[in-house]
């Protein structure tokens, strides 16, 4: 099932297995966003994380991210969120589709 993207604040989505392979941990994350249970959804590979509403949190969370190996685009990214109000966006992992990436 996809998972909605909220506009007007940025949304993080990082791929599940390297999240997990990294040590990372919800709880982490949820401490340094201040998260609540509906902004952390999981749905087969992927993660979506936010709204988040504070961007000097977002940048640490990033940089943890990237300092536990991850990488940007390929394990993970940011979407900014500026998109109108009546536009809603979803977001799934390709593993249903059978699309691979180049």
């Amino acid at each position: 099932m996809p998972l909605e993207l909220k506009a007007n604040y940025p949304s993080l989505l990082i791929r599940r297995s390297v999240f997990e392979r990294a040590g990372i941990t919800r709880a982490t994350i949820d401490d340094r966003l201040g998260l609540t249970d509906q902004e952390f959804s999981v749905e087969g590979d992927l993660i979506a994380i936010g709204p988040i509403l504070d961007s000097d949190a977002l940048q640490e969370v990033i940089n943890d991210l990237e300092k536990a190996g991850l990488v940007y685009f390929e394990d993970f990214f940011d979407l900014s969120g500026n998109w109108p109000d009546w536009l809603v966006l979803y977001a799934r992992d390709n593993a249903r589709t059978g699309v691979t990436g180049a």
